[in-house]
């Protein structure tokens, strides 16, 4: 199983949000960049996923949720009203994905960023390379557990 990492503003969608309803499939949709969609691609049934708090107060890795339903056409492109909505993609040609995630559990405590940062062993995380603002992004199974650790 691979393991992976996605970004998220808490007040669209975080690990509360999971936590909630922990019997529900939550679909992650909505991501409007090629190689996080490409990622999701990759995304199957069974892989663990970090979810990582954005663009909030507390920044930093909250919790875990697992893929119950690897990618499949984002519904989101095809609706006028979705913020979401991209005009050049039709059913025959999606251009967008989504997966299906459910609750698996949230950390003891948020990682912070800054601490993520100054872990040996993640200087090749996406998330701590200077300029990748990547929503999706893979994590290796020594940096997963480099984390989990730090929990």
């Amino acid at each position: 199983m691979a393991k992976w990492l996605v970004k998220t503003e808490p007040s669209e969608c975080g690990i509360d949000d999971f936590a909630d309803a922990p019997e529900k499939c939550i679909p992650w949709d909505g991501v409007r960049n090629y190689q996080a969609r490409n990622f999701l691609r990759e995304m199957a049934e069974g892989d663990e996923v970090f979810v990582y708090h954005s663009s909030c107060k507390h920044i930093g890795i909250a919790g875990i949720v697992r893929v119950v339903k690897g990618a499949y056409p984002d519904p989101t492109q095809y609706h006028a009203a979705s913020p979401y909505h991209d005009p050049r993609s039709t059913p025959d040609q999606p251009r967008w994905q989504a997966v299906d995630m459910k609750f698996v559990r949230k950390l003891p405590r948020l990682i912070p960023l800054d601490e993520i940062k100054s872990l040996p062993g993640l200087e090749e995380l996406p998330l701590v390379r200077k300029g990748s603002r990547l929503s999706v992004m893979p994590v290796s199974e020594d940096e997963w557990q480099i984390v989990l650790a730090q929990a």
